[in-house]
């Protein structure tokens, strides 16, 4: 693999590039999308760029392919933000120029399917940032979650080390983007309850890979996003987290069986497993059931590790994907996963 670099960051002032790699669904929900470029432009001072597909239902693979290569190739651009994500972005990444993205390295917020471009990027040997996308984080009904602001400016502004730390009160229920009511006032939240650790004994340190783990299954399925020679995980950081589609426990336990019977999971001494997203429209579980979602979904993971990787040092609940609030992670970035200090800190 190429060996991973930081791309410059952006200054206040800079245009960045809004591109919508895997859906538009800014053209069918402008309310949240607006909101999140307002927030660009008066919060960080950025000056956000739309793209022919950006607000576009429909738009194919290589039209996305296309904005994609405008963004990165265009010098006034200084970072490159996700909409939000989708579902068939892996049809995308066989139409990018790998060169021309390599060639004008820049940093890349996004998450859910966007893990393709994540992993694309991984590959390229260009540091890409998992999370802040335009319509969910910066277009947080009332208000950005103080965390999830901070977390972004860091990333977005500053090079080094940048602890995280739990959610004192996350959610994960939504509500109806088309609604103009839904954005009077901030989510409802309950207690966070902290993170839990296993085998808490040492401290890890490396580079990061991974992301939502439904993806990384169809990754993994069309062989894309994984490099051949698995040593070039050797002491990373595992981080993954689950979406709105809810997945079983036993979908979970099977994707990671999968990883490890390929060799991969006993690669990673960490991982970091993102708080579980235990709602949705069509399953609206109340407070029961989504504890024992939750807590089906961690048996299933400690299951795989017991088998696959039984000495890793693993992190649950750490808000990293699909809940609120959402801290932003460095992919292939470096990261410090502390078990005795009970820390995580991440290199921006």
């Amino acid at each position: 693999m190429t060996p991973l670099t930081y791309p410059p960051k952006p200054s206040p002032g800079d245009r960045v590039a809004v591109l919508s790699p895997s859906s538009g669904l800014p053209g069918l929900f402008p309310l949240p999308y607006e909101l999140g470029l307002k927030r660009l432009r008066e919060e960080y001072g950025l000056e956000p760029v739309e793209y022919p597909a950006t607000r576009r239902m429909g738009s194919t693979p290589r039209e996305r392919a296309a904005d994609i290569h405008a963004a990165f190739a265009d010098p006034e651009i200084k970072a490159v933000f996700a909409s939000i994500g989708g579902d068939d972005q892996i049809t995308v990444v066989p139409l990018l120029d790998r060169e021309l993205i390599r060639a004008h390295p820049k940093p890349f917020f996004g998450w859910s399917d966007n893990t393709n471009l994540l992993a694309f990027l991984h590959e390229s040997g260009i540091v890409a940032f998992h999370g802040a996308s335009v319509m969910v984080e910066l277009g947080r009904p009332g208000a950005m979650h103080p965390q999830t602001a901070e977390s972004l400016r860091a990333a977005l502004f500053t090079s080094g080390a940048y602890e995280l730390r739990p959610a004192e009160r996350w959610n994960d229920a939504n509500r109806d983007w088309a609604d103009p009511a839904t954005f009077d006032a901030e989510p409802e939240t309950r207690p966070g309850g902290g993170w839990t650790w296993v085998n808490a004994d040492r401290v890890v340190e490396g580079r990061t890979w991974g992301g939502c783990l439904e993806i990384v299954g169809r990754m993994l399925m069309a062989g894309r996003g994984v490099a051949r020679d698995l040593s070039a995980y050797e002491g990373g950081v595992l981080f993954l987290e689950t979406s709105e589609e809810l997945p079983s426990g036993e979908e979970v336990f099977r994707t990671l069986r999968n990883m490890g019977e390929r060799g991969l999971l006993g690669r990673f001494p960490a991982l970091l497993m993102g708080r579980a997203k235990t709602w949705s429209f069509e399953r609206p579980n109340a407070p029961g059931e989504a504890a024992a979602y939750a807590a089906e979904q961690r048996e299933a993971v400690l299951r795989a590790m017991r088998v696959h990787a039984p000495d890793a040092l693993v992190v649950f609940d750490v808000d990293l994907g699909h809940t609120d609030p959402q801290l932003v992670i460095p992919y292939g970035g470096v990261v410090r996963v502390d078990g005795p200090a009970r820390r995580v800190t991440v290199t921006y």
